[in-house]
């Protein structure tokens, strides 16, 4: 059996394989090239960890599709290793985790990039192990690695007499992007353009495999019965003009007499099989019984997943930008600017977000109980009401998006006028 010392110098001679390998390709994206616009960092200087931060290494990508949230780490990011600090990187990454790791969330690791000059050692490796203590493993689901090589397997032969049975079984390898679409919602990734390009070459190079320039077949046109991933004016034409979308009005009524005083309410995963099941019900016009599940965190994900499957978010594309504007307001006049901008929505969108408002602003006058207070509803909430019409939503833009979904349910009486919008609409 070879000695973990062995296995250390034989993981650093198969990165340096890796890096004569792959030394035609282009350089990684921390060159001096500027990224395009949908990936370039911009974080504010005041950050706490700037240093860090702009290089772009970690991002918080949105949800994915069951509601849990995306941690990216891209190893094409990292500069040169007397560049940065790795300790920081450290730091940086469980600064970034605090703000999650109550809810459940998902980690993606992009391997590609990784070489010999930016690597952390492996002695920075298993310090970052030791400090992950249970609360940051406890919640995170899965960790994929995208586009494993020798180097990755090496270095879990290594680690593995460290790492628990459990912890090891949310290990997930990843071989092309495209697989990724099965489980996250793809189109809200935080991909490196280099990262994809590199895929596209070890598809094309995929003895059998579809070129690169092969398009996925158009979409089947929605059933009159769709719920999911259609327009809400769909679904009202479809409904007999009800205002309230049946998934909405059905899981908040559910939620109201169920789950408002259940701790951690909406932070918390469902089966994967179990929510596929509900949505299909729903998608074929079929009655839900939530009460056949015996789980109130079912009807909380069908919310949160209908939300984030609208082809136009239902806060609009349009009040996007005005969000991120969202900073330069003075605190004093951010209540009243979020009023004014509510009240820009269609009619329709207007509709609903109030009735949806309205409940959260319920569930948070309970969050001595379920421990879910304004601040805790907007970071689960807001990227699942708000993002960019093109591109995903970065670790940036994730701070006015959280402040205007704060405002909104801490200030919903004075946001949305004194009218609570169920008195208006039966669920």
């Amino acid at each position: 059996m070879m000695s973990t010392s062995d296995l250390e110098q034989l993981a650093e001679i198969e990165l340096q394989k890796e890096d004569e390998e792959e030394k035609e390709e282009d350089q990684s994206c921390v060159t001096d090239a500027p990224s395009p616009p949908h990936t370039r960092i911009t974080p504010d200087p005041s950050h706490p960890f700037y240093d860090v931060a702009r290089h772009g290494i970690i991002q918080v990508s949105g949800d994915d599709k069951y509601g849990r949230k995306l941690i990216i780490f891209s190893s094409c990011c990292l500069p040169p290793s007397h560049q940065l600090n790795h300790q920081r990187l450290l730091d940086y990454l469980k600064f970034t985790l605090d703000q999650y790791v109550e809810n459940d969330y998902i980690l993606v690791y992009f391997h590609y990039g990784l070489r010999s000059s930016n690597k952390p050692s492996l002695k920075w490796l298993r310090q970052a192990y030791g400090e992950f203590d249970r609360k940051y493993k406890k919640n995170m689901k899965t960790l994929y690695v995208v586009h494993p090589t020798n180097f990755i397997r090496i270095v879990w032969n290594i680690f593995k007499p460290l790492i628990s049975h459990k912890f090891g079984r949310k290990l997930t390898y990843v071989n092309y992007l495209e697989e990724l679409r099965e489980h996250l919602n793809y189109e809200q990734l935080i991909i490196p353009p280099d990262v994809i390009r590199h895929d596209e070459k070890l598809r094309a190079a995929q003895k059998g495999g579809p070129p690169p320039s092969v398009k996925t077949p158009p979409p089947r046109p929605p059933l009159p019965t769709q719920q999911f991933g259609v327009s809400l004016q769909y679904i009202r034409e479809k409904n007999r003009d009800a205002l309230i979308p049946p998934v909405i009005s059905q899981t908040v009524t559910y939620l109201k007499e169920k789950g408002v005083r259940t701790e951690g309410i909406f932070r918390r995963s469902a089966r994967v099989q179990l929510i596929k099941d509900v949505q299909k019900l729903y998608n074929l016009g079929k009655p839900v019984n939530f009460d056949e599940y015996s789980d109130v965190h079912v009807p909380a994900v069908i919310l949160k997943t209908f939300l984030r499957e609208l082809p136009e978010p239902l806060l609009t594309f349009r009040l996007f930008p005005q969000v991120q504007e969202l900073l330069g307001v003075e605190s004093s006049l951010r209540v009243s600017r979020c009023k004014q901008m509510v009240e820009s929505l269609p009619e329709h969108h207007f509709i609903v977000a109030k009735y949806l408002l309205s409940f959260l602003h319920m569930v948070s006058e309970e969050s001595i109980v379920n421990r879910m207070s304004s601040s805790n509803l907007a970071c689960v909430f807001g990227v699942n009401l708000l993002w960019p019409r093109h591109g995903s939503i970065s670790l940036t833009a994730l701070t006015p998006i959280n402040i205007f979904t704060e405002i909104l349910v801490e200030h919903f009486t004075t946001v949305f006028g004194s009218r609570c919008p169920a008195a208006q609409v039966t669920p």
